[in-house]
């Protein structure tokens, strides 16, 4: 697989045996290649045991998979930023990066994904949007799959917070990937996605709630990103944000960010017209990487019909 010249870092976090899982393909609009699916937690008793499985030990000891990636031979990992996070009321435009204290709906709809990932506990972020389904939450590609195979054990955790679940963990019944992702791991199409199942008798949505979500729209604007970074200087525990005017990648047709945000991070939602005040917004991008001579930087794919795709077959599922 062809990779950009300067390192990479993918943001997932891991630290139980990987199984192959059904791979299956959605339909597509626009001529585009359909989406790649994989089957997850489809009957009640496999639903049962992924719950089990992730305890809250389980879920805190989740090691950033960039400190796997140097032992693996996967993308490069880079230099976690120096340097504690700084903690001040999201008021401010633009942001850096900081803990989240201003409420508001992405407090629910934000959350934690934990998965299986070659054997080891892995964690993400990801957001529940809106959905025919009501069962929806889109993340990053790597998030879903990466070197070859999906991941499996995956759920959900919106509101997470240092182990704790207020509104339940969520079992995916089925994950996606762009076809571009699950070909070859290009990093322009890092878009997955989940649908997960029922809990309690509910929907996703009809519990925490959901954030919109576009597509081809106009780059440049002004953004807010979100996410549970794992790797050092943050632990996890805590919702994070960064808020910036967007700017064109240069070694992919995505788009960036100032934000120190790190491992954990990946997958947490980029919303156009986010309201400090509702804590709502737009879903047009997501984490994805950063380059190591720009840790403070954030990197997320253009959300382009080939992001449709993969939402629309999550949406039916």
């Amino acid at each position: 697989m062809k990779r950009p010249t300067l390192r990479l870092s993918l943001l997932a976090a891991a630290s139980v045996l990987l199984v192959s899982a059904p791979l299956s393909t959605a339909s597509a609009i626009n001529d585009k290649p359909a989406p790649v699916s994989a089957a997850a937690a489809v009957t009640a008793a496999q639903q049962a045991d992924v719950t089990a499985y992730w305890t809250p030990e389980r879920m805190r000891s989740a090691t950033p998979m960039d400190q796997l990636v140097r032992r693996t031979g996967l993308p490069s990992s880079v230099d976690v930023p120096k340097g504690a996070a700084t903690s001040f009321a999201p008021t401010a435009f633009p942001n850096g990066g900081s803990a989240w204290t201003g409420g508001g709906a992405i407090v629910k709809t934000e959350g934690r994904v934990f998965f299986t990932y070659t054997g080891r506990t892995a964690s993400c972020s990801g957001t529940a949007v809106t959905s025919a389904n009501k069962s929806t939450v889109i993340t990053a590609g790597h998030c879903v799959k990466l070197d070859g195979a999906f991941h499996t054990n995956w759920v959900f955790v919106p509101a997470y917070n240092n182990g704790a679940t207020p509104y339940g963990t969520w079992t995916a019944k089925k994950t996606f990937a762009t076809p571009q992702w699950v070909a070859s791991e290009d990093i322009n199409y890092d878009i997955g996605a989940a649908a997960v199942n029922s809990l309690n008798g509910q929907s996703l949505t009809d519990v925490v709630g959901g954030q919109g979500v576009a597509f081809n729209q106009a780059r440049g604007q002004r953004m807010y990103a979100f996410g549970y970074p794992a790797a050092a200087p943050y632990d996890g525990s805590k919702l994070i944000y960064c808020s910036g005017t967007v700017f064109n990648a240069f070694i992919s047709n995505g788009i960036g960010m100032t934000c120190n945000m790190t491992g954990g991070s990946s997958g947490g939602g980029w919303f156009l017209n986010f309201s400090e005040t509702t804590g709502l917004g737009t879903v047009n991008s997501v984490n994805s990487y950063k380059i190591n001579f720009f840790p403070n930087w954030m990197f997320g794919p253009y959300f382009g019909t080939d992001a449709q795709n993969v939402y629309n077959a999550a949406q039916a599922a």
